[in-house]
C-alpha cells in the first residue's frame, strides 16, 4: 500500500472510531492538528513526513481521560490498526512513541522519548489547546464534565503530578493557569513558537475580559 492510500485508511480509522467523541477530541480535533503537523513540517528538514501525519491522525486514538485513565489503549489500538495495514515495523513503533509521550500529562514528567517528528506533532497538538478553539474545547470539556466555569476560592495548581492532574476536578478557568498559558513556552519548533505567540496573546485578552465582566467592571 502506497502512503496516500495508507493515509487515506487511516482518516476513514479514526473518523469511525471518533464518531461519538466529545466535541474538543473529536476527529475535527484530530484533523486540525494534522493539518498543523503538516503545516510545521513543511519549515522542519530531516524527518519522516509519513510518520508526523500517522503520528498526528493516531495520537488521539483513544485518549486515556476517556478511558479511566488507561494509557496503553491508545498505543494498542494504533499498533492494531497499522500492523493491519501491513506497516513498517520501525514506522509502527515510532509512531507508538509518538502516542505515549505526547501528552502534556501535567507539564512536570519527563518523556520517555524523543524525535523531531513528536516535536512536530506536540507543538501541533499544543497549537490546538491554545488561542479560539483553546478556550471553545476548555471550556466544552468542562461542560462535558459538569465542571464550574470559574470559582475565585479555589486557586490553580501549578505543582501537579501527572496524577494530580488527571484527576483534577478544579473550575475551567483554573485550567488555563495550569495548562493553557504554559504551553507558548514550551513549544518545541520555530513554526510553532511563532504561531503559539498570537494565541497565546488572544487567551490573555480574553481572561482580562472574564474578569472584568465577573466582576462587573465593564
Amino acid at each position: 500500500m502506497n502512503s496516500s492510500e495508507l493515509i487515506k485508511q487511516t482518516v476513514l480509522f479514526v473518523k469511525e472510531t471518533l464518531e461519538n467523541a466529545e466535541g474538543g477530541h473529536d476527529w475535527f480535533h484530530i484533523e486540525r492538528v494534522w493539518k498543523n503537523a503538516q503545516l510545521i513540517a513543511r519549515e522542519e528538514t530531516d524527518i519522516n513526513l509519513l510518520v508526523v501525519e500517522l503520528g498526528a491522525l493516531l495520537h488521539d486514538i483513544a485518549d486515556a481521560k476517556f478511558h479511566h485513565g488507561d494509557e496503553t489503549l491508545g498505543p494498542t489500538i494504533a499498533r492494531t490498526f497499522l500492523q493491519s495495514q501491513q506497516v513498517d515495523e520501525s514506522i509502527i513503533n515510532h509512531v507508538v512513541l509518538i502516542i505515549e509521550n505526547v501528552s502534556f500529562k501535567g507539564g512536570n514528567f519527563k518523556q520517555a522519548f524523543n524525535s523531531k517528528e513528536l516535536e512536530i506533532i506536540q507543538d501541533a497538538d499544543r497549537l490546538d489547546a491554545i488561542g479560539a478553539i483553546g478556550i471553545a474545547r476548555a471550556f466544552n470539556y468542562g461542560g462535558f464534565k459538569n465542571r464550574a466555569l470559574y470559582n475565585p476560592e479555589i486557586n490553580p495548581n501549578l505543582n501537579q503530578s501527572k496524577e494530580d492532574y488527571k484527576k483534577n476536578q478544579a473550575p475551567t478557568l483554573n485550567h488555563f493557569y495550569e495548562k493553557l498559558l504554559l504551553l507558548k513556552d514550551k513549544m518545541n519548533t520555530a513554526t510553532g513558537k511563532k504561531i503559539a505567540e498570537n494565541r497565546h496573546q488572544f487567551m490573555e485578552t480574553y481572561l482580562q475580559q472574564f474578569y472584568d465582566e465577573w466582576y462587573g467592571k465593564i
